[in-house]
């Protein structure tokens, strides 16, 4: 397996205030066989606030193996919660895409891009889904190319940000005054169209941070629109559950790469040298950073508590028969 960090912007390109140094970036997942696959781009969650280790490599390497060549993007978030992102990590995505296709032969890659997204991450592929034509790209010959994703994955989504949303992805993305024209382009469901790509949605009816809700609300508007669609709800299980076996249970994966930004943007907090960050939100963010846990497990106890989530181990193999059906 080629494993390979790619900056998705160039430093003229990209501006974002409160980046700390960091830059949004794909990790290349690649076959050795020279043989041209599809690509799947895995987009992880964590309340447009981080990139989730466990909604990374754990999921890019399961599709690896299905035969996918896989990348992990990590685009812009802001653990400070001080500067808007706005439509940023959009562009972070629509660019991702566009510069998979545009190096098609370097990652010996398809036309076929399917993204796959988790929480705040699933948001982020519903509104690349709904939006891929309103995005622009600074660069004039990257804009030529396509950023329609070929099918999405929504898995456990944040797709409104109305009634049942997650407001604190809301908040980081507008921050607290929302105008209604801007709860209404960040709401995916009001958006779907007949172009929108398939889409593959999984949540649990026990999600407490993310309203069961949102998937209905997307699965609904699909319907509406006549898009191709599969909706899966498990009756147990908390938000985040990623790809729930042993190996997620015992934290048997890599990815902290997706973290660069918050360690520096945590560095900045400790310094305080941070940007538009109160007082307040800094100590909150020193004291999170200074008792972080390790909610891993050992392996025979992981071993167990995988074992109640059998029916939800088997999204990936659900979502891989779904995907060959829409995309022939």
């Amino acid at each position: 397996m080629e494993n390979t960090r790619h900056n998705i912007w160039k430093d003229d390109e990209y501006t974002y205030r409160a980046a700390y140094g960091f830059t949004p970036n794909i990790r290349a997942y690649l076959h050795k066989d020279n043989k041209k696959r599809d690509a799947f781009l895995v987009v992880p969650g964590g309340g447009y606030c981080m990139c989730a280790p466990s909604e990374s490599e754990h999921i890019a390497k399961e599709f690896y193996f299905r035969g996918y060549n896989a990348f992990v993007l990590t685009y812009t978030t802001d653990i400070t919660m001080s500067i808007p992102l706005r439509t940023q990590p959009l562009m972070d995505i629509s660019r991702a895409v566009r510069y998979l296709r545009s190096r098609s032969d370097d990652f010996c890659i398809n036309d076929t891009v399917v993204i796959c997204g988790f929480s705040a991450g699933a948001h982020l592929c519903s509104m690349l889904a709904v939006h891929f034509d309103d995005i622009e790209d600074p660069d004039e010959e990257l804009n030529k190319i396509s950023a329609r994703p070929s099918a999405a994955i929504l898995c456990y989504p944040v797709i409104t940000a109305g009634e049942y949303t997650h407001k604190y992805s809301i908040q980081a993305l507008l921050g607290t005054e929302q105008s209604q024209e801007d709860i209404d382009f960040f709401s995916a469901e009001k958006n779907v169209t007949s172009d929108t790509p398939p889409c593959f949605i999984w949540q649990t009816q026990e999600d407490a941070a993310v309203p069961v809700e949102n998937s209905y609300l997307m699965a609904q508007a699909l319907q509406k629109a006549g898009v191709k669609f599969e909706h899966l709800v498990f009756p147990f299980g908390f938000h985040g559950l990623s790809l729930p076996n042993v190996d997620f249970f015992a934290g048997n994966f890599e990815g902290k790469y997706t973290l660069e930004q918050v360690e520096n943007a945590i560095d900045h907090v400790r310094a305080g040298t941070c940007i538009d960050v109160t007082e307040e939100r800094r100590q909150e963010l020193i004291e999170q950073f200074a008792n972080e846990e390790d909610l891993s497990v050992p392996e025979d106890e992981a071993r167990k508590i995988a074992a109640t989530y059998k029916d939800i181990q088997m999204w990936p193999e659900m979502a891989s028969i779904f995907l060959d059906k829409v995309l022939k």
